[in-house]
């Protein structure tokens, strides 16, 4: 599983909006790690922001 993939498990199984460092935290990630994916992942339009600074699945 790359690390994208576990990103969107960590948000999904929370159920909740999530920042990147709740996400880094959760997963065991390195916090700058998350935030590449999450740049990646917003330009793909797999996550959406509810609340600033704050992330869910699309």
């Amino acid at each position: 599983m790359d690390i994208a993939e576990k990103v969107l498990e960590i948000m999904r199984a929370e159920g909740q909006p999530l920042n990147a460092g709740k996400i880094a935290a959760l997963g065991g990630l390195d916090r700058k790690e998350v935030d590449k994916v999450m740049t990646k992942l917003k330009k793909k339009e797999k996550i959406v922001s509810p609340i600033r600074c704050y992330w869910i699945p699309a």
